[in-house]
């Protein structure tokens, strides 16, 4: 159902299973699942709307709902925090759509194997073409197989910020107007 980029080991495929409905029914896309370990296990999901962008009381609405489904399923054993959270800038790419939607992006690219002696591939992405991921390298553009793909993700750049900043405005969301304005003492003593 979803590839490895989405979700890694069987037990985040399994998590995958469980809260996608849940997300897509809300929505949503399911952008990442992660089960983290530590002292305490941190299950972490990546969210945001087919169009991209997700607030925070959405990422609130999102984790009750998962909440509900995760109590009946409880599929994990051990004491575990949820974190639903949006997929940030230096966002992880994980569907081959994001390929195409941060085309001319900064991002780094890691495969499975080695493809021509390296696994690490950094440049500007190129779209996709068939079932390849196309990035410009030093070399050239190259394409490569989506399902060779171990990790993604874009670059975090001033252009990167910038635009997404910009498309936040755009979209109403990010609104100037809630900022304080910022009082300067212009009177000068002499």
């Amino acid at each position: 159902m979803s590839n490895d980029l989405i979700a890694k080991s069987s037990m985040d495929r399994r998590l995958a299973e469980i809260v996608t409905p849940v997300i897509e029914d809300m929505g949503f896309e399911l952008v990442r699942v992660r089960l983290m370990g530590g002292k305490t296990a941190t299950l972490q999901i990546m969210a945001e709307r087919p169009e991209g962008g997700i607030e925070v009381d959405e990422c609130a609405e999102i984790s009750t709902a998962i909440s509900a489904v995760l109590d009946v399923e409880d599929p994990i054993v051990d004491e575990y925090t949820l974190e639903v959270s949006s997929p940030g800038i230096d966002r992880p790419l994980t569907r081959l759509k994001d390929f195409d939607e941060f085309e001319g992006y900064e991002a780094k690219l890691e495969t499975h194997e080695l493809i021509d002696g390296r696994k690490r591939f950094k440049g500007v992405l190129a779209g996709t073409e068939g079932g390849e991921v196309l990035i410009n390298v030093e070399e050239g553009t190259i394409g490569l197989h989506f399902d060779w793909l171990a990790d993604a993700k874009l670059v975090l750049t001033d252009e990167l910020i910038k635009d997404m900043l910009k498309a936040r405005k755009e979209a109403g969301v990010l609104n100037e107007d809630n900022f304080d304005d910022i009082e300067t003492d212009s009177s000068e003593e002499t």
